[in-house]
């Protein structure tokens, strides 16, 4: 059953509760993410109460420290998407305005957790913070659950291979290009959608058909060119790809683009949306002395992910000999 998805408080009241409560920005939905909603689904499964989770949007920097606002990991579709199948049956999409960001702790509590979702048990990080100047900490918070008769639990980090997991991090190795390592964090490879747009770009009918994806300006980009699978978001077919994210500074620069070639044949109508998987980086984006120097690297590129594709054939391949 989908879950039912609010963008107003006045909505969600009288029918968002009882519910445990997962509460965060949840960029990119990483791993600790994850961990963190599913202890909220268990306890709300084994209480009866609906698995739900408090995320906000803008991100809160956008009031508070609009000079510090970070790059999204995915977009808002993309968050609601997958804080659906870590198992939310519940979604509140608070918009965070300066009236928000100005509530005392107290407020925040009587208000919106308990009068306006019925909340009976909230998970948060163990760094938390709400209400105005962040003056809510995990000892406020107790206090206020406590006085208010719900449960608040505060979770340490995951952690994966002796890293904390975190949204930051994730920002940081995809800026670098390290999709590999972000993937690892997210629990999924990281991706971009979005409208197709013309350009330099869809080539249907030829040998390596081009689609050009425009990226939302607020999301960030892996720059460089990368092994990428790209999928039709209306049909669901999917093709084995190179993207080149840049500049494309043999032809003079400009705005960023995302330009994929397929490795195989576009057959049929050329889609309208596309997500596109980074799966792994090949070089950075450079400058070439003219576009024949660059369609030969280009042709390397298309060498090098075939090469990958198939050393992942032959490892899919092993793991159902042996399973």
């Amino acid at each position: 059953m989908s879950a039912q998805i609010y963008r107003r408080l006045e909505d969600a009241r009288n029918n968002f509760g009882p519910c445990a409560l997962a509460i965060g920005n949840f960029d990119g939905v990483h791993i600790g993410h994850v961990a963190l909603i599913r202890e909220a689904v268990q306890r709300g499964q084994a209480e009866g109460w609906n698995p739900a989770v408090l995320t906000f949007d803008p991100h809160p920097a956008a009031v508070v420290a609009p000079d510090r606002i970070p790059p999204k990991i995915c977009s808002l579709e993309q968050r609601l998407e997958l804080l659906e199948a870590a198992g939310a049956s519940r979604i509140l999409v608070l918009p965070f305005t300066q009236e928000l960001s100005r509530l005392s702790p107290e407020e925040f509590v009587s208000d919106v957790l308990i009068g306006g979702l019925d909340t009976k048990a909230v998970f948060v990080g163990e760094n938390f913070r709400f209400g105005n100047r962040q003056s809510g900490t995990p000892e406020v918070f107790q206090k206020l659950a406590e006085q208010q008769g719900f449960t608040c639990c505060f979770m340490k980090p995951v952690q994966c291979r002796g890293e904390i997991v975190s949204s930051s991090v994730i920002r940081r190795y995809l800026a670098e290009g390290s999709v590999v390592r972000a993937a690892r964090l997210l629990g999924r490879w990281f991706s971009l959608r979005g409208p197709v747009v013309s350009g330099h770009g869809i080539g249907s009918k030829q040998t390596v058909p081009t689609l050009n994806l425009r990226p939302a300006a607020d999301q960030i980009v892996p720059r460089g060119v990368y092994v990428t699978e790209t999928r039709d978001l209306s049909t669901g077919r999917r093709w084995r790809s190179i993207t080149n994210a840049g500049v494309r500074p043999t032809f003079g620069g400009g705005e960023l683009t995302v330009e994929t070639f397929l490795l195989e044949p576009l057959e049929g109508a050329s889609p309208s949306a596309i997500e596109i998987d980074f799966r792994h980086f090949i070089r950075a984006e450079r400058q070439f002395a003219n576009p024949e120097a660059l369609k030969a690297q280009i042709m390397k590129d298309v060498g090098r992910a075939q090469a990958y594709w198939r050393r992942v054939a032959r490892r899919e391949q092993t793991l159902s000999s042996i399973y």
